[in-house]
């Protein structure tokens, strides 16, 4: 919620990116729609990318292509917005993808590959190039670039780079022990929540599920005038069991991602540059 108590579109997108909130993420889906997601991802070359259900919430793939009503009362309940329920009646390409040796279903372990051909869909090299086309768009085709103003590309990086523990709306910081500083910063810091470089800013959005850990990342160093983009994904699944929730990710995953980030950054701090960044527009006044 925001400050009233009402729920707004900014603070859905800001929780996504601060902590990769999973009911955020329903919410503006049921704003968007199914078929507009995909339709405009489409649009923008990402032809691969299937967007086909609410996350942790277990309905039909025909419940899906459903979202409901929306409404935007402003302060005193006059309507100022509103749209109908909407129906996706577009055909998403057949696919055959499976993955693991076993899977719990109902508790019951069923000894065979999990079915995903029905799963959410995108892949590395997208969202890596998503991410370029988001903090530089004058790099990208024309029909990669998103509708974004100034404001809305300000907006967007800073809640991308600020840390929980810096989040006054929504109130992260107040919640240290769910939210430590490094939170959702899995490139270069891993679990580590102390010693954190006041200098260094990562810009980010990060996700796990069924064993996989990624981050698809834009590192920052100030001081130093460093940049580079990374965006990595590992598998962290060792015993090839789904939804047994024994994943890999402290053991594996994170250790990983925080010394991949750690070796490319001592690689950029010791490689000379011709020409250095200019951070002005990207160094923000955070919360806290």
């Amino acid at each position: 919620m925001a400050k009233d108590g009402r729920p707004t579109i900014a603070n859905y997108i800001k929780k996504i990116l601060l902590v990769s909130d999973n009911d955020a993420f329903n919410r503006l889906y049921e704003f968007l729609g199914q078929e507009y997601i995909n339709s405009e991802l489409h649009k923008k070359g990402y032809t691969d990318v299937q967007i086909r259900h609410r996350l942790n919430i277990f309905l039909t793939e025909e419940e899906n292509r459903h979202t409901n009503p929306v409404i935007f009362p402003d302060s005193n309940n006059k309507i100022i917005f509103q749209q109908p329920a909407r129906y996706n009646k577009s055909a998403f390409q057949s696919r055959k993808d499976s993955l693991g040796n076993a899977f719990y279903q109902g508790g019951i372990l069923i000894k065979k590959p999990m079915d995903f051909s029905g799963k959410n869909r995108i892949s590395l090299p997208d969202l890596h190039q998503i991410l370029i086309s988001l903090i530089f768009p004058e790099h990208v085709p024309d029909k990669q670039k998103f509708n974004l103003t100034e404001a809305d590309k300000a907006f967007m990086m800073k809640y991308m780079s600020q840390l929980p523990t810096e989040s006054i709306s929504p109130p992260y910081a107040d919640d240290v022990l769910n939210y430590p500083p490094a939170y959702s910063k899995f490139l270069f810091y891993g679990m580590e929540g102390e010693n954190l470089t006041p200098d260094i800013r990562i810009f980010n959005k990060t996700g796990d599920a069924y064993g996989h850990m990624l981050d698809i990342a834009y590192l920052v160093d100030f001081k130093n005038k460093i940049e580079f983009f990374v965006s990595a994904v590992i598998y962290c699944n060792s015993d090839g069991i789904l939804n047994d929730d024994r994943y890999d990710y402290v053991s594996t995953g994170l250790p990983f991602l925080k010394n991949l980030g750690r070796v490319l950054y001592d690689y950029e701090l010791k490689r000379e540059r011709k020409n250095k960044p200019n951070f002005n527009s990207i160094q923000f006044k955070y919360d806290k």
